[in-house]
């Protein structure tokens, strides 16, 4: 089968290796992108130490990256941004390391960004479907992407029809420029509507493909859901005060030139 030339789009997937599910989820999404796509893909690792595990099983082609880090709240937002700085390509995608999506909705995504008709394009349309146990068990052993549209009707909605996470493309010059992501945001949060929020503010076409998100389900621990109500509240504030900002005080807030 003939890759789909995607040389052009860089995909930052950030880890913290907390289960056998996780890496299983992890190394099922590489060689998802991998087998479908000529594409880029750079791995950053941030754990207490460095066991090799996930080098070791990462196809040579990967950029992978390790920090050593011994706080037990995974601080994605800022590991985004160091792998940010990494990119060289026109585009990037940020991808959390259990997701999937038909291969035709991630070529109309990159279609749309390259005719500059939108700066974002999310390669789903809201619908974020988790996968029982029994079929992600059966994608593991399979890497069928076909099978699961077979067994939607199995799967549940658990964030409703309108989420924004899981996965974004977007022009590389112009996430930069809109801040990336906001590193006041520490720890499982609604990051991912404050960033919507700010490129709304900052006046960034987006477009969503029609289709849905295959999430590879997982245990979750202090890193999938908020971790206390102080961390709950003050991550909703900062959603709250994008909300309300203008274009000039996003800027001056992020330090956006």
């Amino acid at each position: 089968m003939k890759k789909i030339d995607l040389t052009d789009l860089t995909v930052l997937i950030p880890i913290r290796i907390d289960s056998m599910v996780r890496l299983e989820n992890m190394m099922a999404v590489v060689e998802y992108l991998y087998k479908h796509f000529d594409i880029n893909v750079i791995v950053l690792e941030a754990d207490k130490y460095n066991n090799g595990i996930v080098q070791r099983l990462l196809p040579k082609a990967v950029e992978y990256l390790f920090i050593e880090d011994y706080d037990p709240v995974y601080y994605r937002t800022y590991y985004i941004n160091k792998m940010v700085e990494r990119v060289t390509t026109p585009y990037v995608a940020v991808w959390d390391a259990d997701v999937v999506f038909p291969t035709g909705q991630v070529v109309a995504a990159m279609e749309i960004l390259r005719s500059g008709e939108v700066e974002v394009a999310f390669p789903y349309d809201g619908r974020f479907m988790d996968l029982s146990r029994l079929i992600r068990e059966r994608y593991i052993v399979e890497k069928d992407i076909d099978m699961l549209a077979r067994y939607e009707h199995r799967m549940s909605l658990i964030y409703g029809t309108n989420m924004r996470g899981g996965a974004f493309i977007v022009n590389t010059e112009k996430y930069r420029k809109a801040g990336m992501e906001n590193e006041l945001f520490y720890g499982w949060g609604p990051e991912d509507w404050e960033r919507c929020e700010r490129w709304n503010n900052l006046d960034y076409r987006t477009q969503t493909i029609e289709g849905v998100l295959y999430h590879l389900s997982h245990p979750r621990n202090m890193n999938g859901k908020h971790n206390s109500e102080q961390q709950k509240r003050s991550l909703f504030y900062e959603l709250h005060v994008t909300e309300n900002s203008s274009t000039e005080e996003i800027k001056q807030r992020l330090h956006l030139d």
